[in-house]
């Protein structure tokens, strides 16, 4: 077991996951009596762009971005970009465009619709003057060459490459963001790219329903766990899970925007 810690920031949930709606409206009730101070909500799809939206102006301490997940882009609806803009626009509880990116982990994906919808959605957050969430997953050298020409504020979420890639990411001003992956027993390339991010460009998250980390792994995950993912996170920093918490907190509610 590990303290009740106050502060959790989870910068990166699916709370209109189908896994939630049994018991949603309870949880999300029940999160701030568990430390839980804010949360913002990714977007895959222009559909769970509108059950953001509407889940982040029911709760106070939660926050939503917009947006269009690579995965999504063959059901995506050619006025993607309207709906987008329109419900950042409609919407203060809106914070970033995202989750965007490249994901080349199937092969039944187009890169070049992909790539396509993503400098879309970079160019739309740059007109909004929203930061971004990058989803990268096996399209490591793609994402970098779209950051390096764009050179979006943002965070790469979910961080799942190289020690030298976060470097990069870093050298462009951005965040770099974990889930309860860091806590698996291999979970070694994530370690090291974790040594490599300086606390103040640090962001932790739960990717939930995904990500448990250990020794919740395998089950649904919720923000509460954060904990878990700081208490690994502060063992590799050389800080207290606490601390590590408060920081990443702040890193959060700057990078969205959020004031006390």
């Amino acid at each position: 077991m590990i303290c009740k810690m106050e502060n959790i920031f989870d910068t990166h949930a699916h709370y209109s996951d189908k896994a939630f709606d049994t018991d949603r409206a309870e949880l999300l009730a029940e999160l701030p009596s568990r430390g839980v101070k804010y949360v913002t909500l990714a977007s895959s799809s222009v559909e769970e762009t509108d059950a953001n939206s509407k889940l982040s102006e029911k709760y106070g301490y939660i926050y939503c971005a917009a947006g269009v997940h690579p995965e999504s882009v063959d059901e995506n609806p050619k006025n993607y970009l309207d709906i987008i803009e329109k419900t950042a626009s409609g919407n203060p509880k809106v914070r970033a465009v995202g989750e965007i990116g490249l994901d080349y982990h199937y092969e039944n994906y187009s890169k070049e619709k992909q790539m396509k919808i993503f400098c879309e959605q970079l160019e739309l957050a740059h007109e909004l003057d929203l930061p971004v969430i990058i989803h990268s997953r096996d399209a490591a050298e793609d994402t970098l060459n779209i950051l390096k020409k764009y050179k979006p504020r943002g965070v790469v979420h979910c961080f799942s490459g190289s020690a030298e890639t976060a470097r990069e990411i870093i050298k462009l001003g951005m965040y770099i963001s974990f889930t309860g992956v860091i806590t698996f027993k291999n979970a070694k390339k994530a370690l090291k790219a974790l040594e490599e991010v300086p606390v103040h460009r640090l962001m932790l998250e739960t990717d939930c329903p995904y990500m448990a980390p250990s020794p919740f792994r395998g089950k649904r995950c919720d923000s509460s766990m954060i904990p878990y993912t700081a208490r690994k996170a502060a063992e590799i920093k050389g800080m207290d899970v606490q601390e590590i918490i408060d920081v990443t907190c702040k890193n959060g509610m700057e990078f969205y925007s959020i004031s006390e």
